[in-house]
């Protein structure tokens, strides 16, 4: 049956968008097939409001071994025959309606990303951004958030070494939950999430499918609203010891060399590998949806084809080759089904008890192919008069600094954030060296080797709101910063940008000089952005979140006895600041929450200086 106009835009497409539809496949879609569009056309899949600046930024070094957007995660050279596989992705919208299970899932999907590679996971990072924390509601959210985190984390063995809390009044409807995994590889090891070789066949492996997150692409390109809730459905359900003996066999299966390729199911589930490994393979696929392993009876194909249910992975194998590949998910026991099979002509087409169901182009859904690009307006935001109007001189000097610098202390973003990490486990694995000997940036050593890594989450948001370009050279910078500062040397950046409706302007504005300021502090530190992703719509009827690109940065140590803590040695050591001293108090905590001045420039930085500088500490 004929999908119609309103079925569609019920599902997040356009008008305009239909009608592309109708054009590619040469007639109208039907229901199925329009809620596969509707997913892998939402700004969650396609990036279509974003993906004209994204290829703004720096993408190219000497140490990537992969280009941004090629693989689910970029994948850094670190020497010795090694790699690091690494990417930070958001998590926002599910996690403002079940916080647990939002930032459990955020966690083990980010795992997935790494190991659907090859790589093993060996350290995890966050960054997150509640409301007041006095708010009943905040509590509530920052409790299962942090809950959810630890309870992933700590059952799939992967500890849990850094990252950094906020709290601002704008994230009391929309909190931000950025989830970042850093895994180890070795040279040759690594898998691509393509597909070739006609007749070769297509597994499921994993859990098996059930109605948890349909639809949770859309969900998340959505704005948070009251009736947000009744949504849950859109919230994934994750199970982290099934995802371990995923891992496990995953990687045992790869070195059997009988993979062709391998695609984790997050957004979109099977609609969503299924044509990204097709469109990347230039082949087609033929899939019988009734022999997906199902949790529950009656399931329609449009709903096992848009089910986002976690701990799964679809795999091309060699054929003749499949026996070893099944024996080894067996001994896991771990689903691993033969669903289909890749074919020559680029069409997918879905089966359901033989009856066809759907039949589309790969290259059409896919970003880079026939998904939409959107280039949006924007324009100066008005806020912007109120930022110029300040004038320090208004601000009184304190007459009681001690009294000052404890509010300060006091201050929930500023305030140590213990009783929050403790419920973290960092240990597992023995690689963490910050536990007892902490820097700036978290120092993972690795094993059989002198080399260790370095990674560390960083934003301050209100700069960007301040001042988008210089705010987004800032975040850069203090990521850079913090690995220096440890003793590493920054490689390379993975982003996760978090911001309004791109239909807003002003948002819109916030998110290009953003990557503006992103782009030149990249290429100053010579940090290429190996990936990331856009979390669009993080607002309500409040108003949007303080645009918030949060900046992934990874390092690298030739040596673990290059590392440099933060402690005092003694109490006969001297105390010198590095770099020109300027008297600049814009967009503080002390302005903002001692003065209650919401409104103030960004501090100053000097990107040649800032450069020197750490050259100088790295020396």
């Amino acid at each position: 049956m004929q999908a119609t106009l309103d079925q569609a835009i019920k599902l997040g497409l356009r008008e305009e968008e239909f009608e592309a539809i109708k054009k590619v496949l040469g007639r109208t879609p039907n229901f199925t097939e329009t809620a596969m569009y509707s997913v892998m056309w939402s700004e969650h899949c396609s990036y279509k409001n974003s993906i004209k600046w994204l290829k703004t930024l720096p993408r190219d070094g000497e140490r990537l071994l992969v280009k941004a957007g090629e693989e689910n995660a970029g994948l850094v050279d670190i020497g010795d025959g090694m790699g690091c596989v690494f990417k930070i992705e958001s998590h926002n919208h599910p996690s403002a309606i079940e916080p647990f299970q939002g930032a459990a899932t955020g966690v083990g999907g980010i795992h997935r990303d790494i190991f659907t590679m090859g790589a093993r996971p060996i350290a995890s990072l966050n960054s997150l951004r509640f409301g007041k924390l006095e708010n009943p509601k905040t509590k509530h959210l920052l409790k299962g958030v942090v809950k959810g985190i630890g309870h992933y984390g700590n059952c799939f063995g992967v500890p849990t070494v850094g990252g950094e809390i906020y709290f601002e009044d704008c994230y009391q409807t929309n909190p931000l939950v950025n989830a970042m995994s850093v895994g180890i590889v070795k040279a040759g090891d690594t898998v691509s999430a393509t597909s070739h070789g006609v007749g070769n066949p297509v597994f499921i492996v994993g859990a098996a499918t059930g109605k948890d997150g349909i639809g949770g692409a859309s969900f998340a390109s959505a704005d948070i609203s009251e009736n947000s809730a009744e949504q849950l459905p859109s919230v994934q359900v994750g199970d982290p010891f099934e995802e371990k003996k995923l891992l496990e066999a995953c990687l045992e299966a790869i070195q059997t060399r009988s993979i062709i390729g391998m695609q984790d199911m997050g957004a979109a589930g099977i609609t969503c590998s299924t044509s990204e490994m097709s469109a990347k393979g230039e082949h087609g696929m033929i899939i019988h949806l009734d022999k997906v392993p199902t949790r529950q009876a009656n399931m329609k194909a449009w709903e096992m084809l848009l089910s986002e249910s976690q701990e799964r992975m679809l795999v091309v194998i060699k054929k003749g080759e499949e026996q070893g590949i099944i024996d080894i998910f067996t001994k896991w026991d771990i689903h691993c089904v033969q669903i289909g099979e890749v074919t020559k002509e680029p069409i997918l087409k879905f089966y359901m008890h033989d009856e066809l169901v759907a039949e589309v182009p790969a290259e059409s859904m896919v970003l880079g192919g026939g998904a939409p690009v959107y280039e949006r307006a924007y324009s100066r935001p008005a806020y912007f008069d109120k930022i110029e109007a300040f004038d320090s001189a208004s601000i009184p000097v304190p007459s009681d600094l001690r009294a000052v610098a404890k509010q300060l202390a006091n201050l929930p973003s500023i305030a140590s954030k213990r009783w929050v990490y403790e419920q973290y486990d960092s240990m597992v694995g023995i690689g963490t060296t910050n536990t007892n000997a902490p820097s700036d940036a978290s120092v993972i050593r690795l094993h059989n080797t002198e080399k260790a890594l370095a990674a560390t989450t960083d934003c301050n948001s209100r700069y960007v709101f301040a001042d988008p370009y210089k705010g987004g050279m800032i975040a850069v910078s203090e990521a850079a910063r913090n690995l220096v500062c440890s003793g590493a040397t920054p490689v390379a950046i993975t982003n996760c940008l978090n911001f309004g409706n791109p239909y807003n302007p002003e948002v819109y504005y916030q998110f290009v000089y953003a990557l503006k300021g992103m782009s030149d502090a990249c290429l100053k530190h010579g940090t290429p952005v190996t990936g990331g992703n856009v979390s669009f719509y993080n607002q309500s009827e409040d108003g949007p979140v303080y645009p918030t690109p949060t900046i992934g940065m990874l390092g690298v140590l030739d040596s673990i006895h290059d590392k440099m803590t933060l402690d005092f040695k003694s109490t006969d050591s001297l105390i010198y600041m590095l770099g020109a001293h300027k008297d600049d108090i814009h967009c503080s905590d002390y302005l903002h929450h001692i003065c209650g001045v919401t409104h103030s420039p960004a501090p100053s930085i000097d990107l040649e200086e800032e450069y020197a500088v750490q050259q100088k500490v790295l020396a």
